[in-house]
């Protein structure tokens, strides 16, 4: 590896998780990837597509089965007690439900400070200090330090998980789906909060999502995932302008927003429901729901085959004319401006 050190590298990670009777749920199924700082990483898919339960892993909140999570170059996987929680530190969680997340019994100040007391991170002036720096970070009042969680609208109670997670001043960050319960507007806003934070503080986000408009408005680079494996990562740009895996390309025909590719009349509609993560098919695991699937798509598995720039695809058939025409019409579609 050259260059600065990544904040996350990820390789072959496996999290499988058993069920009662026997086999097991491949939920995540050997995917590799690295975070550079600074860099927003987003990981999309369907719902079950594994994103959430490899995000969790790399905080060690999910057991592990195979593979290696380096964190700022330290090999967390196997660490255990005071190594963890040191670790923790550099990596915090803002998760998908801004309510379910806080404590109904705190206080607002005490949820913020929370991770300060568990870390031990300075002494009790400087904590409270630390509060209240918070506070104005996520553009919350000081008055609001001694609210109860239920005296929030949705988005307050987002800006103060966001506000938690920034307590310790973690290097790393995991999104995981921070704005899915949120109405459009406010959906914007903490957005926009985000991308700030990330500018002003040099944060590097793990940012989980469904939805590619989202990501498409924060982050850097992307993973596009699909039962339990990663099938396309690139750049922003080479996944909205150049996007290679028949997967990526009804997953972008989809986005809603006048800016991505595509429209109502490029909708790709994908035929059936992903096979069962307890039995995944051998081969490309998306053969069954894809339009351009050959024999060899259902007897061996791609590998995730680097196409240049740091643009890499799992298609046995992403080079084919026949992929290639139907990315070009996809792009065709998109409008103007």
């Amino acid at each position: 590896m050259s260059g600065t050190q990544n904040i996350l590298e990820v390789s072959d990670l496996k999290v499988h998780f058993p069920i009662a009777g026997g086999g097991k749920v491949y939920a995540v199924d050997g995917i590799s990837f690295a975070l550079p700082p600074g860099v927003a990483f987003g990981l999309v898919g369907e719902s079950g597509s594994g994103k959430t339960t490899a995000a969790l892993a790399c905080a060690r909140l999910n057991d592990i089965t195979a593979g290696t999570i380096r964190l700022n170059g330290q090999d967390i996987t196997r660490i255990e007690g005071e190594a963890l929680k040191a670790a923790r530190r550099d990596v915090q969680v803002v998760f998908q439900d801004p309510y379910a997340s806080l404590n109904p019994r705190e206080r607002a100040g005490a949820i913020v400070r929370r991770p300060l007391d568990l870390l031990k991170v300075g002494t009790p002036a400087e904590r409270a200090a630390r509060v209240d720096e918070l506070f104005a970070l996520v553009g919350l009042r000081p008055d609001q330090k001694e609210l109860f969680p239920h005296q929030f609208s949705g988005g307050q109670r987002q800006r103060i998980g966001v506000a938690r997670a920034l307590a310790s001043r973690p290097r790393l960050i995991i999104c995981d789906e921070p704005v899915s319960a949120l109405d459009v507007a406010i959906q914007a806003q903490i957005l926009n909060l985000l991308a700030r934070l990330k500018q002003d503080l040099g944060l590097s986000y793990l940012f989980i999502s469904h939805d590619l408009a989202v990501v498409q408005h924060l982050c850097d680079r992307i993973a596009v995932m699909y039962l339990g494996q990663i099938v396309e990562t690139g750049s922003r740009r080479q996944i909205f302008t150049r996007p290679s895996h028949p997967y990526t390309h009804a997953l972008i025909s989809a986005v809603p927003s006048p800016h991505a590719i595509g429209g109502a009349s490029s909708r790709i509609r994908l035929m059936g429901d992903p096979p069962s993560p307890i039995s995944p098919p051998s081969g490309c695991r998306f053969a069954g729901r894809c339009a351009h699937a050959q024999d060899r798509c259902r007897q061996a598995a791609p590998p995730l085959a680097d196409t240049g720039e740091g643009h890499a695809v799992a298609c046995h058939r992403a080079n084919d004319p026949e992929v290639v025409a139907a990315r070009e019409a996809l792009i065709r579609a998109a409008p103007s401006g």
